[in-house]
């Protein structure tokens, strides 16, 4: 598997979020995430968007992340959002989505972001499986369907891995 950083407007991204988004209205039965989302959100250092290539060279999973600071709908200071996390059909059960999960976790963390957060839905429940057991718990309700009763929001601390942490305290000059 070859997993690439590419602009949100690439147009293996565009063909996969067309993708996600045609799943999102089957499964709700509306018009799919309508979350505003511009290109530049997944820009880094604020952001990060990847794409996930078989052998063939196919464009086959996707997920990115945009950085969120406290705002009125309900982020904190601190926050990564992960946006369109999404393996195509026949790619699934081969680990997809967790390899891109963590690389997504790693580059957020890297650049200060301290908590990873993702809405879904009641409908999804493979994608709240794959949260929960990677660590993931429910979280204040934010975004744009945070009123919504259908919407599921969880979060993840990206507390540095315990050794960098341990290493970073004894660091003669470097605050604790």
């Amino acid at each position: 598997m070859n997993i690439r950083t590419v602009r949100f407007d690439h147009p293996d991204a565009v063909r996969l979020n067309d993708e996600v988004q045609a799943e999102y209205a089957e499964r709700y039965d509306d018009e799919g995430d309508m979350t505003p989302l511009d290109v530049a959100h997944f820009d880094p250092p604020h952001g990060l968007y990847l794409i996930a290539y078989d052998e063939t060279g196919r464009p086959v999973a996707t997920g990115g992340w945009r950085s969120q600071d406290r705002n009125d709908e309900g982020y904190e200071d601190g926050d990564a959002e992960l946006k369109r996390m999404f393996v195509v059909r026949e790619a699934r059960g081969r680990g997809l989505a967790r390899l891109i999960l963590a690389a997504l976790e790693d580059s957020a963390r890297a650049v200060g972001r301290t908590r990873m957060v993702l809405e879904t839905g009641v409908k999804q429940p493979e994608a709240i499986a794959l949260y929960t057991s990677s660590g993931y718990v429910p979280v204040r309700k934010f975004g744009l369907y945070r009123f919504d009763e259908l919407s599921r929001c969880f979060g993840k601390p990206l507390a540095l891995p315990e050794d960098a942490a341990v290493h970073q305290k004894n660091q003669p000059g470097v605050a604790s």
